[in-house]
């Protein structure tokens, strides 16, 4: 189940317009004042009216707001602008109304307007909760008893807003790493427009594919795992219950990650591979250049086959390359990698065995100065078996 605060956060981002603020002792009745219900500032006026009320009169307005998206009530919004009085409060709860008790004094209340009669109401308490709304605008407790931006100019808002939304919609607690990674370059793409970059700087693209996949993977781990970290467990089995849980999804998703962008990739130049092929027995290279059936088509020419590998880190790794497929024994193989550095004698036992590394262009500063230019940035790799596929 959503947290409060994530389905706070997706209800602000699909409102119409977004107040919030700190619930004061007045707001919740702890002073014993006369005044009842929650005090709006003047500058949020237009949440509440279309126009602001005169003095000397009072205004008011009936409206439904669903709380903590669980129940409704018919409550009122009024300007108070008679004698000596010049307010906007929200008032008439109902009855027995459990969130404006003296308890919730310092909560934050966030109202969501999505018509002009019907809004949502949330009341964060814990530090966690209220945390995850402030920053998912990018603002800081002092700036709020006001109308929120929910508009994101900020790219950085911008990612926030989609990861907010992707988490709100999931109908599973983890989706697989193939959604995951989907999910990562749509919200890339869509944030920053750079569709493009697949074609004309491949390098590039599969870097910020990967880094907002694991921006992704991290905002869905807090909404899973942040609040019972930070309540605590009951015991050490249990907290070794849920480490593993998490560990090992990380292990699993970053296995797969580099694989789904790279046929992504692929897909987006138009090349014809297969992935996951089955060349001899039990061996399946990550990638086959043109596909599975010209392997195995013994016809095919062999310098017109190509096998590329793709491992997150292969210093210890990379020998698994070089019996995974047994026709291209003694040929060049190829292995995309994200590892930043390898030394000098572990990059001359590659090219002894013909192993060429393919990385992203930011990452190849990394490397043996002396032996960078044996490197393959990933648009060169591309570049080949577009070559390789026309001949």
């Amino acid at each position: 189940m959503q947290s409060i605060s994530t389905q706070a956060i997706y209800s602000a981002i699909t409102g119409k317009k977004v107040f919030c603020k700190f619930l004061s002792a007045n707001d919740t009745g702890e002073t014993g004042g006369h005044q009842s219900g929650i005090y709006i500032s003047k500058p949020a006026i237009p949440i509440l009216f279309n126009e602001a009320g005169q003095k000397g009169e009072n205004k008011d307005k009936w409206v439904k707001i669903k709380w903590q998206n669980d129940f409704i009530t018919d409550t009122r919004f009024i300007y108070y602008g008679k004698g000596t009085r010049n307010e906007y409060r929200i008032t008439n709860f109902g009855k027995g109304f459990p969130l404006l008790r003296p308890c919730y004094t310092g909560a934050l209340f966030v109202l969501v307007k999505d018509t002009d009669e019907d809004y949502q109401g949330f009341i964060l308490e814990t530090d966690d909760e209220i945390n995850q709304f402030l920053d998912a605008f990018g603002i800081s407790p002092t700036e709020t008893n006001k109308l929120i931006d929910n508009k994101f100019s900020d790219p950085v808002i911008k990612e926030k807003q989609e990861m907010y939304n992707f988490i709100a919609n999931l109908q599973e607690d983890f989706p697989n790493s193939f959604v995951m990674a989907e999910a990562a370059r749509k919200i890339q793409n869509k944030v920053y427009n750079h569709i493009e970059y697949v074609r004309t700087d491949p390098d590039k693209k599969l870097v910020e594919w990967t880094e907002m996949e694991y921006k992704l993977f991290r905002a869905i781990e807090h909404e899973r795992y942040g609040s019972m970290i930070s309540n605590g467990f009951d015991s050490v089995e249990r907290f070794i219950t849920v480490a593993n849980q998490v560990l090992n999804r990380r292990k699993s998703r970053a296995g797969k990650s580099l694989e789904h962008h790279l046929s992504a990739i692929f897909d987006g130049n138009d090349i014809e591979y297969t992935s996951q092929a089955i060349t001899e027995g039990n061996k399946k290279p990550d990638f086959i250049f043109p596909s599975q059936e010209a392997y195995h088509d013994f016809n095919f020419p062999l310098e017109k086959l190509v096998t590329l590998a793709a491992k997150t880190t292969c210093k210890d790794r990379w020998r698994q390359v070089l019996n995974e497929a047994d026709r291209l024994k003694g040929e060049t193989k190829y292995l995309c990698t994200l590892q930043q550095g390898i030394s000098t004698a572990q990059m001359d036992e590659m090219q002894a065995e013909k192993v060429i590394l393919v990385v992203p262009k930011i990452f190849i500063p990394t490397y043996p100065k002396d032996r960078q230019d044996k490197i393959w940035t990933l648009g060169k790799f591309v570049e080949f078996v577009k070559e390789i596929g026309k001949k």
